[in-house]
């Protein structure tokens, strides 16, 4: 059911799209076969390392490295008594509500921009009052977790919808800057995802409170 609601958001949006920004720009689809040439090997190996692999790597230490020092700082220095990664949290709760989410979701998936994989590490390492991102190999060890800490269904339902739909990872927004030459494109990737996973995520919040 997610999976079609991506889908069809897919086809929502880019209706949109064509009909405001990129109105009147020209589409074209040309195919160009280049002459053919005998493959050689180590060129392909070397530009394909150089080119993709470790310029892929290297965005992702650059943002990653940074962030990982901040989230240990957050969950670490505590002030009076708490920990900063809970003010923020705290904060951030309200909002989240009306999301049908939490703040340390939230909170998870703002410090997970540079890799997705690592919201729910740091949603158990927020809810165990961890030091370090918790992973658990136990699905039932982690549902025993998430339920203790006040998930419910419509908890889960609007985590996989704002998985879903929500800003890509540093190293894809930095890829996207590159490929256009521009910060806009990067922007308009982030912002719009975003704000079409907090709609939905509140108008599912508001359906369920309404009939539930």
């Amino acid at each position: 059911m997610v999976i079609l609601l991506g889908i069809y958001l897919t086809l929502v949006v880019s209706k949109i799209l064509s009909k405001t920004i990129l109105k009147g720009l020209p589409s074209s689809f040309i195919l160009e076969l280049p002459p053919y040439r005998k493959p050689q090997i180590g060129k392909v190996i070397v530009r394909s390392l150089l080119d993709r692999t470790l310029y892929v790597l290297g965005r992702a230490i650059a943002v990653a490295a940074p962030v990982g020092i901040v989230i240990w700082l957050f969950a670490n220095i505590q002030l009076a008594g708490i920990s900063i990664l809970t003010y923020i949290a705290m904060f951030l709760d309200p909002f989240a509500k009306l999301m049908g989410l939490d703040g340390y979701i939230l909170t998870a998936f703002i410090l997970g921009l540079p890799a997705n994989e690592i919201v729910l590490p740091i949603i158990l390492m927020s809810y165990m009052a961890s030091g370090t991102l918790v992973n658990l190999d136990d699905a039932n060890a982690i549902g025993t977790i998430l339920i203790q800490n006040g998930w419910t269904l419509l908890t889960a339902i609007n985590v996989m919808i704002f998985t879903l739909l929500h800003f890509p990872c540093s190293t894809t927004l930095l890829t996207i800057k590159k490929e256009t030459g521009s910060w806009k494109w990067a922007i308009i990737s982030f912002i719009l995802p975003t704000v079409c996973g907090i709609v939905i995520c509140m108008c599912t919040t508001l359906v369920w409170n309404v009939f539930v």
